[in-house]
């Protein structure tokens, strides 16, 4: 397996995740310059990048702008600034993801495997998604979509929201409030019958990629789950 590439100039904190890394059956590479990052990904493939915004040398965020061009290799930007400007940056630039400084070990590596579920299922250790028959489906929040092999599928936000939701978890169940609150934090007031519409055009976007195998599974009087 190719390694998770670590860019943090803090030398603590990058044997830390190393440490949980491997524990939770990942390889590492890390490396604490910007410039040194940015050269080594020229030449290697990593499976995800932890990004630290702040580095010496080239920043994060210009790393994964440059990362961006070319790729859509996974990235999970770390940060130790609050100002929400840099938090939407780094998202704009294309970084799956963030988590600021700081924060648990054990946080990170679930929102690793998060996004490697989202994107490489086959590449997360012990997961349930390796399971031969279950489609491959990848997300991406940069371009709001889901693919399967060379096919795209555009999603809404709110449509990108439900899947991300239900793919985080195969097999479990969640209820239609559940799923009110992940796609509307803004608290505003829908009914059960928006979530269903929503997962009614879900569903025939989702048929468009992988043909007639149900995936989204309507569970009677709870809510919904993602299953092959």
């Amino acid at each position: 397996m190719e390694p998770i590439l670590i860019v943090e100039d803090e030398p603590k904190i990058a044997e830390l995740l190393q440490k949980y890394l491997h524990n939770s059956g990942f390889e590492t590479h890390w490396i604490a310059n910007g410039n040194e990052a940015s050269t080594w990904l020229e030449h290697h493939q990593p499976i995800l990048v932890v990004l630290d915004v702040m580095l010496p040398g080239k920043d994060g965020l210009e790393i994964c702008k440059q990362i961006r061009k070319t790729s859509t290799l996974p990235v999970i930007m770390l940060t130790a600034r609050v100002e929400e400007i840099d938090r939407l940056l780094g998202l704009e630039l294309g970084a799956d993801d963030y988590i600021c400084k700081p924060f648990s070990p054990r946080e990170l590596i679930a929102r690793i495997k998060a996004v490697l579920r989202r994107t490489q299922p086959e590449l997360v250790p012990g997961g349930p998604q390796n399971n031969p028959s279950l489609p491959r489906i990848r997300l991406s929040r940069h371009h709001l979509t889901a693919s399967n092999g060379n096919e795209d599928a555009p999603l809404t936000l709110v449509e990108f929201e439900l899947l991300e939701t239900l793919l985080s978890q195969p097999g479990r169940i969640f209820s239609r409030q559940q799923l009110m609150e992940r796609v509307y934090p803004d608290n505003r007031i829908v009914s059960d019958r928006t979530i269903d519409s929503h997962i009614k055009k879900l569903r025939r976007k989702i048929a468009a990629l992988v043909g007639e195998q149900e995936l989204i599974h309507s569970v009677y009087s709870v809510g919904y789950k993602y299953e092959g």
